[in-house]
């Protein structure tokens, strides 16, 4: 891992997903350079039917790569590989700032656990990671000794996550 990261943890509903994007908005409105790294335990498909590339990977292409003026894309079927790591993943990504993790809550690098209500009843996972370093909640929670935010207060998450991870503009 070149640069540094920082994950967003929790269970599922807890607002992981929104609050990833609202820290990419703020970080890269403030002039860092973010790049997001997100663990699904879910099949998901970046690629649709109908589209070129799709028909290249349904007729057995094991790896597309689609190219254009704006962006690119690389899209590798695992067929009998295992599922790369967290940090395997890591060292494909281009030099930044700050990687944002979302999900991968078992893994060591220093997390933010979110709380929603609207999440149910679970255990909490800061009991029994150290590496989560902060909670964000929608309502009153129980943060032992961690600095715990509200869920919405963008601002103040995102200097914590600065401050912790000692980034600076144009570092990475």
């Amino acid at each position: 891992m070149n640069q540094p990261v920082f994950g967003i943890v929790g269970w599922k509903n807890s607002g992981k997903t929104t609050l990833t994007v609202a820290l990419v908005e703020t970080l890269t409105k403030r002039g860092f350079r973010i790049a997001t790294l997100k663990h699904a335990h879910h099949d998901f498909d970046i690629d649709h039917e109908g589209t070129d590339s799709f028909r290249h990977r349904r007729a057995g292409a094991g790896e597309i790569a689609i190219v254009s003026g704006r962006r690119w894309a690389m899209i590798h079927e695992l067929t009998d590989e295992k599922e790369p790591t967290m940090e395997e993943m890591l060292s494909r990504l281009s030099p930044c700032d700050l990687v944002l993790i979302e999900g991968f809550k078992r893994a060591g690098h220093p997390k933010l656990e979110c709380r929603r209500r609207a999440s149910g009843d679970k255990a909490f996972l800061a009991a029994s990671d150290p590496a989560i370093v902060a909670v964000a909640a929608d309502h009153e929670t129980e943060g032992g000794a961690l600095p715990v935010f509200d869920l919405d207060d963008v601002d103040a998450i995102a200097d914590f996550i600065v401050n912790h991870t000692g980034i600076a503009r144009g570092d990475g």
